[in-house]
């Protein structure tokens, strides 16, 4: 079995790779990534970007964000498309990588669940709409976002039930879902728990790569996702989803 390590201490681990002393390259904006070398992560809508519309001189796909600043601190590649608030926890770690100012694409995460499972689509988004009315959606921002940057892992109760609902998503995403120890954690883990708790089932969180969860879901290797994932028409041909419940950027990382 592969050994899971701490998001956060990988993250932690890039400030000790040096830059390599490859000639600075200048990128501004968007418009800047053309005829560059662009990382991502391999299935996001970064990715899909890169690809079709930034007009780079080659896009390379990573597994998770962390190995694309690896990539981007010894010079691989120029320059990073990735989410906004996961860009900034690399960041935040990294003094040496930085973000550009130019949030140019705007999109919205939702839960996908397999096609024509109404039930549990109904459920979802009850579970949405609920914890937007009663106040909780709003204490999963202030305990994953905090202004002080201390994270508080809010507790949910457990479900007295022999059955279980499984949701999939890749744990490299903080901080959204990351791991923590062993265990699987962050806003969408949290928000799973609601999930599953209010259609009376114990969650069963699947840790995988973000690029198979959809070809999981639909092969009922698991019930759910929740690795905001942003509900794009091409997905939607694939998969039903929820309700929208965060709207993010896409930002672009490069080297200081």
């Amino acid at each position: 079995m592969k050994k899971i390590i701490g998001i956060f201490a990988a993250v932690m681990a890039l400030a000790s790779v040096g830059c390599s002393k490859k000639a600075q390259v200048q990128i501004n904006s968007a418009a800047d990534l053309a005829g560059k070398v662009i990382g991502c992560q391999a299935g996001t809508t970064g990715e899909m970007y890169a690809q079709d519309e930034s007009g780079a001189k080659t896009v390379k796909s990573f597994k998770t964000g962390i190995d694309a600043a690896l990539a981007l601190k010894n010079g691989a590649i120029d320059a990073i498309v990735l989410d906004e608030l996961p860009a900034k926890e690399i960041v935040k770690r990294n003094p040496d990588l930085v973000i550009v100012n130019d949030q140019f694409s705007s999109e919205e995460y939702a839960i996908a669940v397999k096609k024509g499972n109404t039930e549990l689509l109904d459920s979802v988004n009850k579970t949405i709409a609920a914890i937007k009315e009663d106040g909780t959606y709003e204490k999963l921002i202030e305990a994953f976002m905090p202004v002080d940057g201390n994270i508080v892992i809010p507790e949910v109760a457990l479900v007295d039930s022999k059955e279980v609902i499984r949701m999939g998503t890749n744990a490299a995403f903080p901080p959204f879902e990351y791991v923590e120890g062993s265990e699987v954690v962050g806003f969408d883990a949290t928000m799973s728990r609601l999930i599953a708790r209010d259609y009376g089932k114990k969650l069963n969180i699947i840790d995988m790569s973000f690029d198979g969860l959809i070809a999981a879901l639909q092969a009922g290797s698991i019930d759910f996702i929740a690795a905001g994932m942003t509900a794009t028409d091409e997905r939607r041909q694939n998969v039903d989803f929820s309700e929208p419940y965060y709207k993010t950027n896409q930002v672009i990382v490069i080297r200081k």
